[in-house]
């Protein structure tokens, strides 16, 4: 298993990418009654806030990263469904996100989906529930389940990828970072298309056609490039960025379902 401690991704921890790169927001307001609130300790004085919406023991659960921008309680209404499709939703957020303490960077970012991980694991063990895990990532958050799908195959049932980026540089330069500048190499950033190239766990990718921000493009070449012997792409028509869930409703949650039975 990867070492987080031996993460590091200095380029991409510079504040001038950082502070394009991520946007935290606090969580206001209660959550839901069936709902648990967990604080995950990543390192000493640093806790990621998430959300559990567990399901029956037996059910398979989704452990979910979500994208930049959004926080756990934005899933709120969201995880009624999965529960009624038979699914368990725990939903994490980033530091500086939502109740989490700390600051977000890249480094951290993909140092912490571990210790995640591994407290989620223990978690569902702890509370009697052992169905299968999945692991889910939207746009920002592919690039913590394609560092956990290429590194810790054996911790987890299935993969699915919304929105997900293969390349880092073209997403910087979107974000009105100059690339050149400040020395970056993709070698040295995310590298989620090298690290899908050893996801072996069944997958899913979803991506809309009309991606403004991560082109459809990316979705395909995560897709192509993914070892898993048995994965699935879904285009969705007429979306963009953030309007992929409400645009293709049906045939999303339908790709999620087939792919955690598979997964199961």
């Amino acid at each position: 298993m990867t070492d987080p401690s031996n993460i590091s991704l200095p380029t991409l921890d510079r504040p001038e990418v950082t502070r394009c790169l991520f946007h935290p927001r606090p969580e206001i307001g209660p959550s839901p009654a069936d709902a648990v609130d967990v604080m995950i300790p990543v390192e000493e004085n640093v806790a990621i806030g998430a959300r559990f919406h567990p399901a029956d023991a037996a059910s398979p659960h989704i452990l979910f990263f979500h994208g930049n921008g959004e926080i756990v309680a934005d899933y709120d209404d969201l995880a009624p469904i999965y529960r009624q499709m038979g699914i368990g939703l725990l939903a994490v957020d980033y530091r500086g996100y939502g109740r989490s303490s700390g600051t977000p960077t890249a480094t951290a970012l993909v140092r912490d989906c571990h210790v995640i991980l591994s407290y989620v694991r223990n978690w569902l063990s702890d509370n009697g529930r052992q169905g299968p895990l999945i692991l889910m990532g939207r746009s920002l958050g592919s690039a913590s389940v394609i560092e956990l799908a290429a590194t810790r195959p054996g911790d987890f049932h299935g993969l699915i990828i919304e929105s997900g980026f293969a390349f880092t540089g073209p997403l910087l330069q979107l974000l009105g970072i100059d690339v050149n500048r400040i020395g970056f190499s993709e070698d040295e950033s995310f590298r989620n298309l090298d690290k899908i190239r050893r996801a072996t766990r069944p997958t899913l990718v979803i991506h809309a056609e009309g991606d403004h921000i991560i082109p459809f493009s990316d979705g395909e070449a995560l897709y192509d490039a993914c070892a898993a012997a048995d994965k699935i792409f879904l285009p969705i028509p007429g979306a963009n960025h953030n309007d992929i869930l409400f645009k293709g409703f049906k045939a999303y949650m339908k790709a999620v379902k087939t792919l955690v039975e598979t997964a199961a």
